[in-house]
């Protein structure tokens, strides 16, 4: 990895075919519930960032595999960061729906 790939964007596209060929993951939209309405990622579950506690009681497993993503990646990260302090050990946050190329269900 050099210096300046640290500063790039994640890819979501890359980060949704990485969700889906790791067993027993979780897709994770942190964008509140209207926003989640409008159009999301199949497969993906609500917990919004400003609820982000919420995730105990709906993924008790700290080794589950969570891939993270809302908008456009700021949330994601902050949300990636919270979650590692809550005890999960597979975080990822895979960045910004509004770049995501594949099917949306509404």
């Amino acid at each position: 990895m050099g210096f300046f790939d640290r500063f790039r964007a994640p890819d979501i596209n890359s980060g949704v075919q990485q969700f889906k060929s790791t067993p027993g993951a979780a897709l994770i939209d942190v964008r509140e519930e209207d926003e989640y309405l409008e159009g999301r990622i199949p497969g993906s579950i609500n917990i919004p960032l400003s609820r982000l506690r919420d995730i105990e009681s709906k993924i008790e497993d700290y080794d589950t595999p969570l891939f993270v993503y809302c908008l456009s990646g700021g949330r994601s990260a902050s949300a990636t960061a919270a979650l590692v302090d809550m005890g999960y050990t597979t975080v990822s946050n895979i960045g910004g729906i509004s770049a995501y190329k594949g099917k949306v269900e509404r």
